[in-house]
């Protein structure tokens, strides 16, 4: 008998065959095989509609109903089952097992029903708490006409990734991290174009009020290095509302990120459909969730001090192969300057590697181990403009990107004059374009013993040597270096 309950609970409707009651039996199996061949047929052959369900609010609320329906159903079933296969003269031992093995199989659909249900609703709190919904305002990001497939005559997706630093101890908030990612919607291959946090005179579009109120560039003659530190890209989110105002863009629920948009896509040549900003202070809780990133490290990176307040810092990650940190250590990674010359240069490089390292780390199996901790942290370290519509389309060309390649645009800021008052952004823009233009090659590494330095930064895929011929405004012909050879292990005393 305790065999047919189990029996009866693992396949609803046979338990009520055995007890005699066919038609009940009938109809209650016919539904719990139509139950699960549909969602084998979905899970198979419906993709995309599954997609659009994990990312519509409205429907995950209907998930989440029929999980609780379904549930309760399947345990009712499990119960009436057991009664009906019982003899009447049963033992009272018998009696006993059988209430067990009911309590048991009824929690073991309770507790996956439940985790459903919860991860459901999760789901529904992160998408309407990070993603844009219907009200939402943005003064730069596109219409889409074709929301079944917008991607349809566009070759490339440029999304503008920001990292906010905005710990207590900052006036305001600072854009440290600027990078653009160009994404082949065909391919699913992925450029990544990093401009330095020190560039001034950030040029504005034509046409715009933007470009009224800085004809030149952001940026101002005449002043001290000191206060030339308000007027650098790093500097634009924050003090451009606060010196024109927030309608100095139009109707917005992040003025800073969309003038970012128009600034860095004029100064790249590029439009910038979408932003992702991310507040550095959950950085560490984000690579906790993952269970940590593997990195290569090539030369010692301080862990704390300060260069301005000439504080040293608590200590050195050493160089190692495919080290493994958690949160602070990773955030240090991607942020530490210390002592290191070309500061900017070299922790920009290792920004597009902790951004690799984070996307090998974002397992199928690490996401669903570890969804609940992942969203909450969503939900407090992201903004952006892209509305919730869109999410289908943008699951989709992430599960392209996943197996394609992530590569990095090489900007010679020798060249470019990237450390001058007025940077060569035509020169950036015809780079870019050349960039963008050529097909990503891997570039080879060759490893160097420790203690001997290289003429270039190891981890930015620069030419090895310094171009001593060249107009400012001649572009590279360098195509995009696969990121996951740029991030290689190669030790060498300083980057």
């Amino acid at each position: 008998m305790l065999g047919l309950t189990l029996l009866g609970s693992l396949i609803p409707g046979t338990g009520y065959l055995f007890a005699g009651r066919k038609k009940l039996g009938a109809v209650v199996l016919t539904i719990s095989v139509g139950l699960l061949s549909m969602a084998g047929y979905l899970g198979l052959t419906q993709r995309k509609r599954m997609l659009e369900l994990a990312v519509a609010p409205d429907q995950l609320r209907y998930v989440t109903f029929g999980l609780v329906v379904l549930g309760a159903l399947w345990i009712l079933v499990i119960v009436t089952s057991h009664r009906a296969l019982r003899s009447g003269v049963a033992t009272p031992g018998s009696r006993v097992g059988g209430a067990l093995l009911v309590g048991l199989l009824s929690f073991a659909v309770a507790v996956p029903t439940a985790l459903g249900v919860q991860t459901a609703r999760t789901q529904q709190d992160l998408v309407q708490s990070v993603f844009a919904g219907g009200n939402s305002k943005s003064a730069t990001r596109p219409t889409i006409r074709n929301k079944k497939d917008p991607w349809a005559g566009k070759p490339r997706l440029n999304v503008l990734m920001l990292g906010a630093d905005d710990g207590a101890d900052r006036d305001g908030v600072r854009t440290d991290t600027v990078i653009v990612a160009s994404i082949d919607t065909v391919t699913g291959n992925v450029s990544l174009i990093s401009l330095p946090r020190k560039l001034t005179f950030m040029p504005f579009p034509e046409g715009t009020k933007l470009h009224e109120a800085y004809p030149d560039g952001f940026g101002k003659e005449g002043i001290s290095l000191q206060d030339r530190l308000e007027w650098m890209l790093d500097a634009i989110y924050k003090n451009v509302p606060e010196q024109q105002g927030d309608d100095i863009v139009g109707p917005s629920d992040n003025v800073g990120a969309d003038i970012l948009k128009l600034s860095v896509g004029e100064a790249t040549g590029l439009k910038l459909d979408y932003y992702v900003q991310i507040n550095l202070a959950g950085f560490t809780q984000l690579v906790n969730a993952l269970g940590g990133i593997t990195v290569n490290i090539n030369y010692p990176i301080p862990v704390g001090g300060s260069d301005d307040a000439k504080r040293p810092p608590n200590y050195y990650l050493k160089p190692a192969q495919n080290k493994h940190l958690w949160g602070l250590e990773a955030l240090w990674y991607a942020r530490g300057r210390y002592g290191i010359k070309d500061p900017d240069d070299a922790r920009s490089a290792r920004q597009r590697c902790a951004i690799h390292a984070i996307a090998q780390a974002a397992t199928p199996a690490n996401l669903l181990k570890s969804y609940t901790s992942l969203a909450k942290v969503g939900k407090n370290m992201l903004r952006t403009d892209i509305p919730q519509e869109l999410l289908p389309a943008f699951l989709e060309l992430a599960l392209k990107i996943k197996s394609a390649k992530v590569s990095e645009v090489p900007l010679d800021g020798h060249e470019l004059k990237f450390a001058y008052l007025h940077p060569d952004y035509d020169g950036l823009r015809a780079t870019v374009a050349a960039a963008l233009a050529a097909k990503p090659v891997s570039t080879p590494t060759t490893p160097a013993t420790p203690g001997t330095p290289k003429p270039t930064k190891p981890t930015t895929g620069k030419p090895t040597s310094k171009p001593t011929t060249g107009k400012p405004s001649t572009p590279s012909t360098t195509a995009p270096a696969d990121l996951a050879n740029a991030c290689e292990y190669h030790p060498v005393t300083t980057p």
